[in-house]
């Protein structure tokens, strides 16, 4: 009686191997290609996340989850709408500035200019002489492609939708309540897997929640001593760079380099003195590093903090995968992933990898 040859065991590893990463490519396409699918939804559950414990307490005080809901989705309207109506008209202000604001820097670093003007001249030089191109070759053709702000965030229409879709999941996610857990966790067949999966959730939307509020809460007061210093040095619409501060804390190391070099030349286009210029963004970066060194391990806990090469690293895929609007999501995200491995034995090696 013959038997069927059995396939070695390295080759069957080899086999699964092959699976997964097919699996973790197809994964990552899927992701990138179906970015306004997904990015609104993962927003609202981070939301969702946020503001969960606050709707809990609501029903604990006996406020239906529909009423908390819908309580907590105004305020979070207004209060975003409060804030794009004060910092619309600076915002405009400051960007029909910016054109002459660049030239008024480049004339101010002239003197270090030169030596690369110089090096430029060299070079096309060089490049005319080297050339061997026929005269009348092929015209050229430029094809005029879509503007920063629409490569970045998308068109406006894009946003718009994206912003109600959030809203409208958020509001069905926070109504739901236990319920949407429940009827999730039913879909497993044993009754201790199903609770043990309702514990996990529970425990990881809380330590999500406590992390994200404080973080929030540290960005804010990060931005209002932003602004109470730039209000100090003279610095035109100090509100604004304290909101943007807040904004971009979210982006770790990268939000705040950007921010620093439109301080530069806000202070370059503000002040004739070259250190009251080098005092607008030297203060920004000084107030940064206090806050990253002491009062973000403080307020977090460290053993909430993420490590910065699983911040870089977490920041360049998001960013790969769904562009700007992704590096704003990419710490929350990891921070997420990190409090589920915590939870989660096969996967509390990873969570270790990524703790600072």
């Amino acid at each position: 009686m013959q038997t069927s040859p059995v396939a070695p065991p390295n080759h069957l590893a080899r086999a699964s191997f092959a699976l997964i990463g097919l699996f973790v490519l197809a994964a990552f396409y899927t992701l990138h290609l179906g970015r306004v699918f997904f990015l609104p939804i993962v927003v609202a559950v981070l939301l969702d996340f946020l503001l969960g414990p606050a709707i809990r307490q609501m029903k604990r005080a006996r406020i239906p989850e529909p009423v908390g809901a819908a309580f907590m989705l105004v305020v979070l309207l207004v209060s975003v709408g409060t804030a794009g109506y004060y910092l619309a008209a600076p915002t405009q202000e400051w960007l029909s500035k910016v054109p002459a604001s660049v030239r008024q820097a480049e004339t101010k670093l002239r003197i270090f200019r030169q030596p690369m003007q110089h090096l430029t001249r060299t070079a096309e030089q060089v490049e005319r002489v080297t050339d061997v191109t026929p005269g009348g070759g092929t015209p050229e053709v430029k094809v005029k492609g879509p503007g920063m702000a629409e490569r970045l965030f998308g068109t406006t229409e894009a946003v718009a939708a994206g912003a109600l879709e959030v809203v409208v999941l958020l509001y069905f996610l926070l109504a739901s309540g236990e319920r949407l857990l429940q009827r999730l966790a039913r879909l497993l067949p044993q009754r201790q897997d199903r609770e043990h999966v309702v514990a996990i959730a529970r425990e990881a939307e809380a330590s999500v929640s406590r992390y994200l509020l404080a973080q929030t809460m540290i960005n804010i007061g990060e931005g209002a001593i932003v602004a109470g210093t730039m209000a100090l040095i003279g610095v035109p619409n100090p509100l604004l760079w304290g909101a943007c501060t807040a904004l971009v804390e979210y982006v770790p190391y990268v939000g705040a380099t950007a921010l620093a070099i439109v301080l530069g030349l806000v202070g370059l286009t503000t002040f004739d003195s070259p250190g009251q210029a080098a005092l607008v963004p030297g203060s920004f970066l000084v107030i940064v590093f206090l806050f990253a060194n002491f009062v973000t391990p403080h307020v977090i806990g460290r053993n909430l903090l993420l490590s910065p090469l699983a911040v870089f690293v977490g920041l360049v895929f998001w960013s790969w995968i769904w562009g700007v609007p992704g590096t704003f999501i990419a710490v929350p995200l990891l921070a997420t992933f990190r409090i589920v491995c915590d939870r989660v034995e096969p996967l509390r090696a990873v969570g270790q990898l990524l703790k600072a």
